[in-house]
């Protein structure tokens, strides 16, 4: 009998879908019970993390390739390895996923992670699949935080530091605004890098690094928007930020999709999130890779401030919203 093309999940079984996950994210230290990791340095310590996507509510699978959702998956949570000024080294995968699932969108999601671990130097070492009633992709990430440098801490913002970023902001949240209005098929195509932004966020690799090396103390991701993240390294070192607008003024490409929309593209800008921005703090010039887009002010309760005044939009991402 001819094997089917394409087959489900339920017809191949588990370990047809370990098979071509690890082939499309190969590590020799993945297949047995657990994985080893070597440290490359004496001096060095280890960061860990976890995070979800879930289907419906971090992904729709008409907006988004399954490729898209394996590198989605494994950036939002090496963006929180780099946040604490670590490499990272490793993943692993929890994945939930119905029998009826075809074999096929497994293979395209581990092509994703396999793509963007690839891009860190980093490997899968291991995981679990099971079934389930929606996809849900689980990722832990490792990483190596090297030297007697401190790692960076949110509550290590200090009063006359500069408030620096690498990345976009507001553009993932554009790309959401766009799918919500069109679908991913009808975005007008000068807008695809918006939709791009959200579905598969573009951030430069080792800007962690970069900036522990270079003196900044404190930093986080713009995950939850860029105000609530703001705030967030404010009161847990007891400071105020003041952020620039001309700095982080919207992109022209951002305020045409807005007009189209009948939106405000600030709203994007400063609630938007997933975007991974890294947001870090420094005496010192802002990092190569980075720009200052603000400063931190006298000591505080964790006011942010846009230009002197309160942000118009200050909600951020609530999971049970």
């Amino acid at each position: 009998m001819k094997a089917p093309q394409n087959p489900t999940l339920a017809e191949v079984g588990e370990q047809a879908a370990i098979n071509v996950i690890a082939a499309h994210a190969p590590s020799p230290r993945n297949g047995d019970d657990a994985a080893v990791l070597d440290h490359d340095a004496p001096n060095s310590r280890t960061v860990v993390t976890t995070d979800m996507l879930v289907e419906g509510r971090h992904f729709r699978l008409d907006w988004s390739t399954p490729a898209e959702i394996g590198r989605k998956a494994i950036t939002q949570n090496f963006a929180d390895v780099e946040a604490m000024g670590a490499r990272p080294i490793a993943a692993l995968l929890a994945l939930s996923v119905p029998a009826h699932t075809r074999l096929e969108f497994v293979s395209e999601l581990a092509r994703g992670i396999g793509d963007r671990v690839g891009d860190y130097g980093a490997e899968l070492v291991g995981g679990d699949i099971t079934d389930g009633d929606a996809v849900v992709v689980s990722v832990t990430a490792v990483g190596q935080l090297g030297g007697s440098l401190p790692e960076l801490r949110l509550d290590q913002a200090r009063p006359g530091q500069i408030l620096v970023a690498s990345g976009e902001i507001g553009a993932s949240a554009a790309g959401l605004a766009l799918l919500r209005r069109f679908g991913r098929d009808g975005v007008p195509k000068e807008f695809l890098s918006l939709v791009s932004s959200h579905c598969a966020a573009r951030v430069s690799e080792g800007r962690g690094f970069v900036a522990r090396s270079a003196g900044v103390s404190a930093m986080t991701d713009n995950s939850d928007g860029l105000i609530a993240d703001t705030t967030t390294i404010a009161r847990r070192s007891n400071v105020s930020i003041n952020i620039d607008p001309e700095a982080i003024a919207p992109t022209p490409l951002m305020r045409e999709a807005a007009e189209i929309l009948d939106a405000d593209p600030w709203e994007w800008v400063l609630s938007g999130g997933e975007d991974h921005t890294l947001l870090g703090t420094t005496f010192r010039a802002a990092p190569t890779g980075f720009r200052v887009i603000g400063k931190v002010d006298h000591r505080s309760e964790g006011e942010v401030l846009l230009g002197g005044r309160a942000p118009r939009w200050d909600q951020g991402w609530n999971s049970f919203a």
